[in-house]
């Protein structure tokens, strides 16, 4: 497998690690680190489709630009999966730079639900292209 596939496989694994971390803050009810823990699943998700393609960016906003650039305006990930991201993103960042702003239950489960789509969907594109490199 080339090198840039193993790291695609790599990130999409830590995707679903993160998500199953989710999970459990989810059980205990914290609210915030389960909201943090569902955008870094979307993040690492993101990250991996642009390993396929060599791509990656310093910043979070530079990901979800390179990802909507060539994975949604090219049509490889629908437009109605991927929203997940840019949502994950504005909500943890409110969830952790306003002072007064505090995610309940159902933001997060909500959250949670676009983004499982969201990674499987990058799952999906990543196998097959280990499938196709063979």
């Amino acid at each position: 497998m080339s090198p840039k596939l193993e790291i695609a496989k790599r990130r999409i694994q830590r995707a679903h690690d993160t998500l199953k971390e989710g999970d459990l803050l989810i059980a205990a009810r914290h609210w915030r680190g389960a909201l943090n823990r569902v955008y870094y699943a979307a993040f690492y998700a993101a990250r991996a489709l642009l390993a396929t393609q060599d791509l990656d960016a310093g910043r979070h906003s530079g990901v979800i630009a390179l990802f909507q650039q060539h994975f949604v305006k090219t049509g490889i990930v629908p437009a109605n999966v991927a929203k997940a991201l840019p949502y994950a993103f504005e909500a943890r960042q409110t969830s952790d730079y306003a002072d007064v702003a505090e995610p309940g239950e159902e933001e997060v489960n909500a959250l949670q639900m676009s983004v499982r789509a969201f990674v499987a969907a990058c799952a999906r594109f990543v196998e097959q292209q280990i499938v196709e490199e063979k």
